[in-house]
């Protein structure tokens, strides 16, 4: 007799493959639920930074230069203890933060820090919202809502007559059928001096903006450039 076919009655069967599922899927839950909480309290404790360094500006606002100094100082006390997440730059940054969001419950919990770096450096207010919004109701990670900007979506949008297929290209809901495809305002273009055409493609776009000779002053008002976009 083979031994090794006999088996306990008392023995189980084989876990289900669906229940396993179910666990698993809990775990990966509570690890994201847990990153997600570990990224809102690294984005409080910058809005509470940016608070506290705007309040002690008040303080010394008779001196031009006090803010500068107040951060610099800052930096070199808090650097070497806790690292570079406290340099310079990013107490500026934590300052800005504040600045744009004075109000605790406008700060959303679905954005990381990340994001917020590239949000608060985009000076235009709707554009701005624009982008947290669309991060938030599309699930957009740090890298997508950094593409987005990069694609200059936005201006696409203010550009097009049809809104739905730039936003349904940039969701990756379905694929530009040719590189003519995405912006058509007659009275925008015709301010840029580009011919009017069903849509541009954003490589397209940027490039018939550089070359086309206009002034960098007038158009500023209407187009934010790309260069206004990068985030450093």
């Amino acid at each position: 007799m083979d031994y090794k076919e006999l088996r306990n009655p008392s023995q189980p069967a084989d876990t289900p493959d669906g229940f396993v599922s179910e666990i698993r899927s809990i775990i990966d839950q509570a690890r994201s639920n847990a990153v997600r909480s570990v990224d809102f309290c690294r984005v409080r404790m910058y809005w509470n930074i940016g608070k506290r360094i705007f309040e002690e500006e008040q303080h010394g606002k008779e001196r031009a230069d006090y803010g500068t100094y107040l951060i610099r100082n800052l930096a070199k006390r808090l650097e070497p203890e806790y690292g570079s997440g406290f340099s310079v730059r990013q107490l500026e940054r934590s300052r800005q933060f504040y600045r744009l969001y004075p109000i605790a419950s406008t700060v959303r919990t679905q954005l990381n820090w990340s994001q917020y770096k590239m949000l608060i450096a985009i000076a235009d207010a709707d554009k701005r919202e624009y982008y947290e919004l669309e991060a938030i109701n599309n699930g957009w990670t740090g890298r997508e809502l950094e593409r987005q900007i990069n694609s200059m979506l936005y201006e696409r949008l203010l550009l097009s007559n049809d809104k739905e297929a730039v936003l349904a290209v940039a969701r990756k809901e379905r694929i530009p059928e040719s590189p003519m495809e995405i912006i058509k305002d007659p009275m925008v273009l015709e301010f840029l001096g580009l011919e009017r055409q069903p849509a541009y493609y954003e490589k397209n776009l940027e490039k018939a903006i550089i070359t086309k000779p206009y002034s960098p002053a007038n158009i500023s008002s209407i187009y934010p450039l790309r260069n206004n976009l990068s985030v450093k």
